[in-house]
C-alpha cells in the first residue's frame, strides 16, 4: 500500500476527505474504522469496528425484515397448560362485565365496574371511593411485586402463559392453523402466488381476526358502564363516542400487534424482557437446553453407528418449528425465549420416541445445570424454589396484601371533612358572642340513605345551626339524611359565648343505625386575642 502522504494533493476549501484511507476501485484498503462515505452501498469493503470481523460489503439496509414464525401445533402438558390459562384468562375478560350482584336498590348490581361518572370502583362486594385510592395503589404494586416474584423463581413464566400479548397470539395462532392447516400447510400457503383462492382464503381469516380483535375492544367498554345497556345502546347507536372510540383504537391495536406483529411486540417493543434480567440469577429456574448432553448433535442413524461420538440431540429442530417466537433454544437464553416450554414438549416427544432420556430441554437452574453436568444430582424443585429473593418477594407481596385485607375489613363507611372559613375567621354578634363559619362534607359509604348526627365537643355553651337550620332551632346537636353513596355538604355555624377564647374542638359524626359508625374531626374556633 502506497503512502497516502504522497499522492495527497493539496486540501481544497470544504475538502474533509479522510487521507488515511485508500480506496482503489470502491474498496477500502484498510482494517480501521473509516466512515461508510468512501464507498457506496453494497462496494467491496474491509471496514469494520474493533468487536467485529472484517466485512467484505457494506450494508444496504439497517433493519432485517421479519420472517414469518409458522409454529407448529405440539402437544404436551406445557401446551395444555397454556390451553387452560387461555381459556380462563379470555373467560374472565369477556365474561366479567355481564356478571351481577346485589348491593341493594341504591347501588349498580355489576360484579366489577369502574364508575368513572361517579367516581367508585366496584368489585363484587368492595367499593373503593376516590379517596380510598390507595387500595387501588396497593393493588398495582401487588402486580408489580407479584411479577417480580414470578420472573425470580421461574423466569418469564408470565411472558409465556399470561401476557395479553401472549394470549390474543395464541388465540390468533390457533385460528391460523384452523384456516390455513399446520406449519407446512401454511408455509406452502404463503409462497403460493395470490390466486383467487388465496385471497378468499386470507380475507376469510383476516375477518376472523378483525372480530376477535372487535370482541376484545368492545368487552373493554363494559367495564365502565352497565354491560347490558351500553351492549344495547352501542349498536342502536346511543352510545357516547368516546365508546366508538375506544372500541376503535382497541380493535385496530389488538388487530394489529396479535395477527401481524405478534413475537416483535415481545422482542422489540416490550421493556420487561430488558428488565426481567436483573431478577434472574443461578438460582432462577428457566428454560434450559443442556448442551453437555445434547452435544455434538447427529442423526440416529450416526449416532447408532458411532454411539460414544454424538450426543442425545439428533438437530431433528422439533423445538424450533413449535416456538411462538421463531428462536433456537439451543443457543442458549436469548430475548425472544418467552418461557412457555412448548419445546421442551416437542423436545419430551422425541427423545420418547428414539428410547432416550426426557429433559435435554427442561427447567432447570444454573446451578442444577453445573451439577448434573458434573454427573450429581440435581435438586428438586421445591427447594430450587425455596431461595432468599423469591422468599424476600413473597412476603413484601404477602405483607401488602394482608395490609390491603385489614384496611378493608376496618374501614369506616362513614367520613366527616372539616373546612374552616378563614375570610373572615370569626363574627362578633351584638350580644358578645362569637361565631365561626365551616363548610361540612358528610360521606355516606354505605348503598342505602343514612341519618347522621353531627355534634359539636369541647367547645362548652356552643351551639350549631346550618343554612337550612334556623338560628332558633341551634343546639350543640343536628341531624341530616345522607343519600347513598353520596357527599352530603352543609354550610355550618357554630356560636360560643362572650369572652371564649381561641381554642381548638371537634365534630363528632355518628350514623343513627345499628352500626353506630362514627368519625371525629378536629378543628380550630377562632376568636379575639388569637394570632
Amino acid at each position: 500500500m502506497s503512502n497516502p502522504d504522497e499522492t495527497r494533493p493539496d486540501p481544497k476549501p470544504g475538502d474533509d476527505r479522510d487521507w488515511s484511507v485508500v480506496v482503489e476501485d470502491g474498496v477500502a484498503k484498510t482494517n480501521e474504522p473509516v466512515s461508510s462515505a468512501v464507498a457506496s452501498p453494497g462496494a467491496a469493503t474491509r471496514r469494520h469496528e474493533p468487536h467485529e470481523p472484517p466485512r467484505t460489503t457494506l450494508p444496504e439496509k439497517l433493519y432485517e425484515k421479519r420472517k414469518a414464525v409458522h409454529n407448529k401445533r405440539i402437544d404436551g402438558p406445557f401446551r395444555r397448560f397454556k390451553w387452560f390459562v387461555m381459556v380462563v384468562t379470555l373467560g374472565i375478560y369477556w365474561i366479567t362485565p355481564w356478571l351481577r350482584w346485589d348491593r341493594g336498590p341504591y347501588a349498580p348490581d355489576q360484579a366489577v365496574l369502574i364508575d368513572l361518572a361517579n367516581r367508585r370502583f366496584y368489585m363484587f362486594d368492595i367499593e373503593i371511593w376516590p379517596h380510598e385510592f390507595y387500595f387501588v395503589a396497593g393493588l398495582l404494586i401487588m402486580a408489580g411485586i407479584g411479577l417480580f416474584l414470578v420472573t425470580s423463581a421461574v423466569g418469564r413464566a408470565w411472558c409465556g402463559y399470561a401476557c395479553p400479548q401472549t394470549v390474543w397470539t395464541d388465540l390468533y395462532q390457533h385460528v391460523d392453523r384452523f384456516i390455513d392447516g399446520d406449519r407446512n400447510a401454511r408455509m406452502r400457503l404463503d409462497a403460493a402466488p395470490w390466486t383467487a383462492g388465496k385471497i378468499a382464503r386470507r380475507a376469510f381469516k383476516w375477518s376472523i381476526y378483525l372480530a376477535i380483535a372487535f370482541a376484545t375492544g368492545g368487552a373493554w367498554i363494559l367495564y365502565f358502564a352497565d354491560a347490558p345497556t351500553l351492549f344495547r345502546d352501542f349498536f342502536t347507536g346511543d352510545a357516547a363516542p368516546i365508546a366508538y372510540g375506544t372500541v376503535l383504537v382497541l380493535t385496530a391495536t389488538t388487530f394489529t400487534l396479535g395477527g401481524f406483529m405478534r413475537e416483535q411486540v415481545c422482542i422489540y417493543m416490550c421493556p420487561w424482557p430488558r428488565i426481567q434480567t436483573a431478577m434472574l440469577d443461578e438460582k432462577s429456574l428457566i428454560v434450559t437446553y443442556k448442551d453437555w448432553r445434547g452435544e455434538p448433535r447427529g442423526s440416529v442413524k450416526k449416532a447408532a453407528k458411532n454411539p460414544d461420538q454424538f450426543g442425545d440431540c439428533i438437530d431433528c429442530l422439533q423445538c424450533v418449528q413449535v416456538c411462538p417466537t421463531g428462536i433456537d433454544i439451543r443457543e442458549g437464553p436469548q430475548i425472544g425465549c418467552i418461557t412457555c416450554a412448548l419445546c421442551i414438549d416437542a423436545c419430551d416427544r422425541v427423545m420418547k420416541d428414539i428410547g432416550r432420556p426426557r429433559g435435554l430441554i427442561d427447567y432447570a437452574t444454573l446451578e442444577d445445570c453445573e451439577r448434573e453436568a458434573a454427573g450429581e444430582t440435581p435438586r428438586p424443585v421445591w427447594k430450587t424454589l425455596l431461595h432468599p429473593r423469591t422468599i424476600a418477594y413473597f412476603l413484601i407481596w404477602g405483607s401488602i396484601g394482608l395490609a390491603m385485607l385489614f384496611a378493608l375489613g376496618a374501614r369506616n363507611h362513614t367520613d366527616l371533612t372539616v373546612s374552616p372559613d378563614r375570610n373572615p375567621p370569626f363574627m362578633l354578634m351584638s350580644d358578645g358572642s362569637i361565631r365561626n363559619s365551616y363548610t361540612l362534607k358528610l360521606r355516606n359509604m354505605e348503598s342505602r340513605p343514612r341519618e347522621m348526627e353531627i355534634a359539636v365537643e369541647g367547645l362548652p355553651g356552643a351551639m350549631l345551626w346550618t343554612d337550612t337550620i334556623a338560628r332558633e332551632d341551634a343546639s350543640p346537636t343536628q341531624r341530616f339524611m345522607v343519600d347513598s353513596d353520596q357527599i352530603r355538604t352543609v354550610r355550618a355555624y357554630v356560636m360560643a359565648p362572650a369572652n371564649t377564647g381561641p381554642r381548638d374542638f371537634s365534630f363528632r359524626l355518628t350514623s343513627l343505625d345499628e352500626q353506630r359508625e362514627q368519625d371525629v374531626v378536629e378543628t380550630g374556633f377562632s376568636a379575639p386575642g388569637g394570632e
